[in-house]
């Protein structure tokens, strides 16, 4: 199949816009839409209700207008994901302006491009320190920008904001409580709520910019608006009313802001998390369903390893482990027509012993995630089908999508009637997925971007003859009109022997290791394909406990026979869905893993390949000289 399409499910008013999702959710009623963490107590979460959020944007839009934003002013957000980011972008809605999210790790000289390209009026910073890094890129462009914090100080004081009471950072609960007593009427917040409609630009998103100047993203009203009401209607198992979850990917990223936009017009309560109160924070929000990256669970799966091994269960979780990825090709091989139940079991024993691997091992794998999750959704990189397979077995179905930032993330997706392992699902309603001739994926549909912002020449060059979106992304569909990524058209590797070497599914088979953190296939120009290999520092240190190896470092673990075997395994089973051309001959473990901090990731954890190779081109040529 060349192409595959879903069809619209619901449509909207040319004069609606994001902030109708939450005049919307008001009319309906239901649960409070969000949630934040008691102040006096860190495992107890209090309700935000429709109105008291309603409220609260309104006082922070009238403090915006009082402060000098017009219509159509660029508003930065510099913030970790925390509650105050939300109400602050819908605050900017209600004032009728744009938001500009930056990620909280951005440089002054990547903040000093954003303030300039986006013509940025106005910026929420978190902290006192966010603030500096703000004033510093503002001063270096030549820019005024006045500037809002969410904290006040080192000590990160909650404050009441307005009549609600609702405990904020004291920075914001100022500039809400200041909002509340300026002299802008609602009927002038209702004005400026009202001008944006179905076409206007409601964010700009850069980039990544890895390879050059961050380009601007415009996403409209229409993109987001768009995809939260047909995604109600197609996701209604997993978002149904009353549903919850605990968002703590980055709101920097287009991807969490769509899901949350998405669960504002569902009737879906949402707090906010960071990566490193995680596993305490689901344990009491309870989530119903999870947004995660794929290391995430990976992660999960590796720490629940471990934790059987260290206890002495080792042995009865790999055969749950076993079975629980048995099921779930079994219930796969039916998804795809398949006549006969299939297994990949031998013994029979395994599938009769289900009630014991509930109980002792699948109800403690779903109680990590706080014991009420029904799904999880898996997004902004490939996700291992064998971790895929292992969750949904154990009884948490993870539905895998697919998009970019410029299909304002969610493309394709796995639904729960509708699951294929190992692809990305199905096309979103309202959205068309071409393969071009050169396997290519191509996309035009509800979520593609207006523009980038001032860039038409990039603009017009991100598009084909047809309207379509070029993502560069190389991808198949199947007879169904499932999706499946296989690569990256800036990721061949084009061997010296003139191979063509998609280097991602490789990367991802040895990936599946509980103690590598991250893989990259290298060989362009080379007499053979390579891999430069990192280790996971926690689960290094389980995994040799476990095997009585003592504490490994990795440049120990290097030239340890077991670690080499258990690498050398996972390379093997790569190897062996490709050819001998293309297959790894030769890797190298690094000392140090890469992180964002060394530049080697983005904010979401995707590898930043280009980066990798250049400041590690030394190391790539030793490689090769040895013999």
């Amino acid at each position: 199949m060349r192409e595959s399409s879903s069809a619209l499910a619901m449509d909207l008013p040319d004069n609606y816009s994001v902030s109708q999702l939450l005049m919307d959710r008001l009319k309906r009623g239901g649960q409070a839409p969000y949630a934040v963490r008691n102040p006096d107590n860190a495992s107890e979460w209090l309700d935000v209700s429709t109105s008291e959020y309603l409220a609260l944007v309104r006082s922070g839009a009238k403090r915006l207008i009082d402060a000098g934003l017009s219509a159509g002013d660029s508003v930065a957000i510099m913030s970790k994901t925390r509650f105050e980011w939300t109400l602050a972008e819908m605050a900017v809605w209600f004032a009728g302006g744009i938001t500009v999210p930056i990620y909280e790790t951005s440089s002054p000289y990547q903040v000093e491009w954003i303030l300039k390209d986006a013509d940025v009026k106005f910026v929420f910073a978190e902290t006192p320190q966010r603030a500096d890094v703000v004033s510093q890129a503002a001063a270096n462009g030549g820019r005024s920008v006045q500037i809002f914090t969410f904290e006040d100080d080192d000590a990160a004081t909650i404050a009441p904001a307005g009549e609600t009471g609702v405990p904020l950072g004291a920075g914001m609960a100022a500039f809400v409580n200041e909002g509340a007593a300026a002299r802008v009427s609602d009927a002038e917040v209702e004005a400026r709520r009202s001008l944006a409609g179905l076409q206007d630009t409601a964010t700009i998103v850069y980039t990544s910019g890895t390879t050059g100047r961050p380009k601007g993203c415009e996403m409209t009203h229409a993109n987001f608006c768009l995809i939260a009401v047909n995604l109600k209607i197609t996701m209604s198992e997993v978002v149904p009313p009353d549903s919850r979850t605990l968002m703590f990917l980055p709101l920097a990223h287009v991807l969490a802001r769509a899901v949350q936009l998405v669960c504002l017009y569902t009737g879906t309560q949402v707090a906010h998390a960071s990566p490193a109160t995680l596993l305490p924070d689901v344990s009491s929000f309870k989530p119903t369903f999870v947004l995660a990256v794929p290391r995430i669970f990976e992660k999960i799966r590796s720490g629940a390893t471990a934790k059987a091994e260290a206890g002495g269960s080792g042995k009865i979780f790999h055969l749950a482990e076993t079975a629980a990825i048995d099921s779930s090709i079994t219930k796969d091989a039916k998804s795809r027509g398949a006549k006969r139940p299939f297994s990949v079991l031998k013994s029979a024993g395994l599938v009769a012993q289900s009630a014991l691997f509930e109980r002792l091992v699948f109800k403690k794998i779903r109680a990590v995630l706080g014991g009420e999750v029904k799904f999880a959704v898996s997004g902004a990189s490939e996700l291992n089908a064998s971790v895929a397979h292992f969750f949904r077995g154990a009884g948490i179905p993870v539905l895998e999508g697919y998009g970019l930032t410029e299909t304002t993330a969610p493309a394709a997706v796995n639904m729960p009637a509708a699951t294929r392992v190992g692809t990305v699902g199905l096309p979103i309603a309202g959205t068309t997925i071409r393969i071009a001739d050169n396997g290519e994926v191509l996309i035009k549909g509800i979520g593609v971007f207006a523009r980038y912002h001032n860039n038409p020449e990039a603009t017009a060059a991100a598009f084909d003859e047809d309207g379509f979106f070029k993502t560069g992304d190389l991808g198949k569909l199947d007879d169904d009109g499932f999706l499946t990524i296989t690569g990256r058209t800036k990721d061949l590797i084009v061997t010296a022997g003139g191979k063509n070497v998609s280097p991602n599914q490789l990367e991802e088979t040895v990936r599946a290791s509980r103690i590598v953190s991250q893989v990259v296939v290298i060989g362009e120009n080379r007499p053979f394909v390579g891999a430069l290999i990192t280790l996971d520092a926690d689960e290094l240190a389980s995994w040799s406990k476990a095997r009585g190896l003592g504490e490994l470092s990795p440049k120990d673990a290097a030239n340890n026979p077991q670690v080499q075997g258990e690498i050398q395994s996972f390379i093997d089973q790569a190897n062996a869905t490709v050819s001998k051309a293309e297959s790894i001959r030769k890797y190298l473990i690094l000392e140090e893993d890469f992180t964002e901090e060394s530049g080697h990731l983005t904010p979401s954890l995707k590898l930043k390949r280009h980066s990798v190779m250049e400041s590690h081109a030394d190391v790539i040529e030793d490689f090769y000289s040895k013999k």
